[in-house]
């Protein structure tokens, strides 16, 4: 008993490799109900990447979404969304408009429709004082390449990661790292779609920034793995990184708790677009920070094992 409590105490407080099993379900579970949550709900996309029309307003007097609701629904726009800031009296309206049979017909109809909702706001909620902030449209072609871009700039991210972390320490360290960023990205696009938040450019531009920050996380990890398996090579992989992960457990928490309480306080005090990448940045930085210890460092156990079946298998 008192061996086992001295090899305990050896490679830290806490037995990281032992509860691999347990956290690897859960991490795969989160993962396979993302993606079946995603597939079957879908992505509530932005107009950055489906295309239309955005219009910004801001009430002098107190407005409800329903006063905003009942003076775009006769003008016939479509499907029309109205989302309300945190700030009282400020809302966001969005339609994706009707497309022409020509591109100057697109554009004609899209100016009109424009223009009957400006004046449906000025006129019939004149009383509230509106004042229009903003006006953007995206084009539905401009949209779909957008949106292909985004997914090719995640899948070459993915990539690219792969080769360095490869060519960096070892083979043995890339699957984990990439399958670490994955696990990541997807159950924290999976959060967010499912409390109802729009994914724009601005939204992936953060998915893609806690990537970066998971990795950095990972790699100073996979540091210590490398720098320790040189002193304890002898006592086998699993102590090996078992002690790595509790050597750096002070920095991980104390960089990521850091990092999550800046980005919490933007998510709680911030509006709109601001509001929603920090609450990305947020859930996914938790989901980092825990993939970096239960998934991707316990990973090379995996690959080492694998490499170990394999060499005897030749």
């Amino acid at each position: 008993m008192n061996n086992t409590l001295k090899t305990k105490e050896s490679f830290g407080r806490f037995d990281f490799v032992g509860q691999v099993g347990i956290f690897g379900g859960i991490s795969l579970l989160l993962v396979v109900l993302s993606l079946v949550y995603l597939g079957v709900r879908g992505v509530n996309w932005g107009i950055d990447f489906k295309g239309g029309t955005e219009m910004q307003v801001k009430f002098a007097e107190p407005t409800t979404i329903a006063q905003v609701r009942t003076a775009t629904e006769k003008l016939q726009l479509g499907e029309v969304g109205v989302q309300g800031f945190s700030e009282q009296n400020e809302f966001v309206i969005s339609f994706q408009g009707k497309e022409g049979t020509t591109d100057k017909e697109t554009n004609e109809i899209l100016n009109a429709s424009i223009a009957k909702l400006k004046e449906a706001i000025t006129t019939e909620l004149a009383a509230n004082k509106p004042e229009i902030r903003r006006v953007d449209t995206v084009g539905p072609q401009v949209g779909a390449e957008l949106k292909r871009n985004g997914f090719l700039a995640v899948f070459y991210c993915l990539l690219v990661i792969l080769i360095y972390v490869g060519l960096r320490f070892d083979y043995k360290y890339a699957p984990g790292a990439v399958l670490c960023l994955f696990h990541d990205a997807v159950i924290t696009l999976g959060i967010f779609v499912l409390v109802g938040k729009e994914v724009n450019v601005p939204v992936l531009a953060a998915i893609l920034s806690l990537m970066g920050f998971s990795l950095n996380d990972t790699i100073v990890v996979f540091d210590r793995v490398r720098e320790t398996e040189g002193h304890y090579r002898e006592k086998g992989i699993g102590f090996v990184i078992n002690k790595a992960i509790n050597d750096m457990l002070g920095r991980t928490l104390i960089t990521a708790g850091t990092t999550f309480t800046c980005a919490l306080c933007l998510w709680i005090f911030a509006d709109g677009t601001v509001s929603d990448i920090a609450f990305a940045l947020t859930i996914g930085i938790f989901f980092g920070t825990y993939s970096s210890i239960y998934v991707a460092a316990p990973l090379v156990l995996f690959m080492e094992k694998l490499k170990t079946v394999g060499g005897k298998a030749a």
